[in-house]
């Protein structure tokens, strides 16, 4: 996601059965470098079975996706160009962050324990796509 103008960046990554979402701030910068060190970073987190595959639009942000697969192991796909419904779960996800960080909003400011309380409090929300269901009660479900 990007701020105002364009200048700063926070990252978004979406589980897709579940919809839960962790955030990760990029205070370097988004270039495909420091994405995907930080990516990689934020995805080490994660247990192993919630990293077997990515799914990413065309962003040169992830250029260095091959390198990244080779550090993880996690293969990367990529979306057709110009098409964001290949993505829905993410862009739906992006508009529920966009709540907390508007556009107008310069990210760079943002440290990373807000981006994790706001995904926290997104985490605990129902979701009717989920049977109001809350993201973090899915992802409980699946990690079972």
């Amino acid at each position: 996601m990007m701020g105002r103008a364009g200048r700063s960046s926070t990252g978004t990554l979406v589980e897709r059965q579940s919809r839960y979402v962790l955030l990760f701030e990029l205070p370097d910068g988004k270039t495909a470098t420091h994405f995907r060190r930080a990516l990689g970073e934020r995805m080490s987190t994660l247990p192993e079975q919630l990293c077997r595959t990515l799914i990413w639009d065309q962003g040169k942000e992830m250029a260095e996706h091959v390198q990244f697969s080779v550090e993880t192991g996690i293969p990367v796909y990529f979306c057709d160009p110009r098409s964001p419904w290949l993505r829905g779960t993410n862009e739906n996800t992006n508009g529920l962050v966009r709540q907390y960080l508007p556009r107008t909003m310069d990210l760079s400011e943002t440290s990373q324990a807000e981006l994790d309380e706001i995904a926290r409090e997104l985490n605990g929300r129902p979701r009717q796509t989920l049977d109001w269901k809350k993201p973090c009660e899915v992802l409980s479900q699946v990690l079972r």
